[in-house]
């Protein structure tokens, strides 16, 4: 009967060097899959609930507007909160930025509805000859079709663990702005990319 040769010390090494690799990457693996079922993330939802331009003047192409909105923020999550470090929030026409401005940072905590008031202004704003007539076109019906966009720098908390910073983009699109305040304001739901 032949003797079976010895395996060379170098191959239980790897092996033994793999068999731990896996085992790290099983029970990473287990605990995000923990930690998720714990936590159940729930996407944020955003709301324009109002909104209207006031001071409208458009001038040789050059737009002068105070923009105005009620933005509805609700975070659905039973454990997971919010902290909103800086907000930057603008108004677009078509691809034109027509006003911008900082938000105040704040905390939203889990389960909250927080309401941001928003104002913006547009300051001799300069226009293509197009736009302006799509804007002029546009204020002859009564309102504007707009987009509002929020940029956000935020961190999750969940119990005493904070996340790094990460983007928040809000997306508002077809938001209709009446040239006063209107009653009938149609609420826009917003899109969220992070």
């Amino acid at each position: 009967m032949a003797n079976p040769e010895p395996r060379p010390r170098h191959s239980t090494l790897l092996r033994g060097i793999a068999i731990t690799l896996l085992a790290l990457i099983v029970l990473v693996g287990l605990a995000v899959l923990i930690t998720w079922l714990v936590v159940r993330p729930k996407r944020i939802e955003y709301i324009v609930e109002d909104g209207s331009i006031h001071n409208f003047n458009l001038t040789n192409n050059h737009l002068n507007a105070t923009f105005n909105f009620a933005i509805r923020s609700y975070n659905p999550n039973s454990r997971v909160s919010i902290y909103y470090d800086s907000i930057e929030a603008s108004v677009q026409y078509e691809d034109q930025t027509l006003a911008f401005n900082v938000v105040d940072p704040f905390f939203q905590p889990h389960g909250n509805v927080t309401r941001l008031d928003v104002k913006l202004t547009a300051q001799y704003v300069p226009l293509s000859g197009s736009k302006s007539k799509d804007i002029s076109h546009e204020r002859s019906s009564g309102g504007i079709e707009i987009i509002v966009l929020l940029k956000a720098r935020i961190r999750f908390r969940v119990g005493a663990w904070k996340s790094k910073d990460r983007s928040l983009i809000i997306w508002c699109p077809h938001v209709l702005v009446r040239y006063s305040r209107s009653n009938n304001f149609a609420r826009t739901y917003c899109d969220t990319e992070l």
